[in-house]
């Protein structure tokens, strides 16, 4: 019988053991805690604002009222829209889009050609992505040209109207070049 409660005693003892490691009791392990600062996180933005454009001739004479200039075959006129574009963030990255350039046309289509907008970004050439991660303002110059052409005949297109829509002028986030 002794040995029966020396197993019982021992078996209670190894019991109170694991529970003490276990479940937390007296025993313990150093621990530590901090608290970080990690600031406060602030979104970029973009921001694309048209100036007033202006209709030039083949000369580069400024056009005051388009409504009131009477074009002739020969004539080209250009639209000229300067845009300032505002990018900010460390990895900003847009793209300018044009729509809106598809005008009601009144003249016989064989007769007028009118380009689409073309864009040069800044004084550094012609394209529609800007990359900028300063704090600062882009221009984008967007231009459209319209040219009666020489060889209409007769009084084609005599009085007629080609009436452009409204032009919008849209900046879209891209992922900058490099970055995945």
């Amino acid at each position: 019988m002794k040995n029966s409660a020396l197993i019982k005693g021992t078996a209670a003892i190894a019991v109170g053991a694991a529970l003490l490691l276990g479940g937390g009791g007296t025993l313990a392990s150093w621990n530590d805690s901090d608290t970080g600062a990690p600031g406060t996180v602030v979104a970029g933005d973009l921001n694309v604002k048209a100036d007033t454009g202006v209709w030039t001739d083949r000369a580069n004479n400024k056009i005051t009222n388009i409504a009131d200039y009477k074009v002739v075959p020969g004539d080209k006129l250009t639209y000229t829209q300067v845009l300032d574009v505002t990018l900010t963030g460390n990895k900003m990255a847009a793209e300018v889009a044009a729509t809106g350039a598809t005008p009601d046309n009144g003249f016989t289509a064989a007769n007028v050609t009118v380009t689409d907008p073309v864009l040069t970004v800044g004084d550094t050439g012609t394209g529609a992505a800007v990359q900028n991660p300063l704090k600062t303002t882009q221009k984008v110059t967007a231009k459209i040209t319209f040219e009666f052409n020489w060889a209409t005949e007769n009084r084609d297109d005599a009085t007629k109207s080609y009436k452009f829509g409204d032009v919008a002028f849209t900046l879209n986030q891209v992922t900058q070049t490099g970055l995945q």
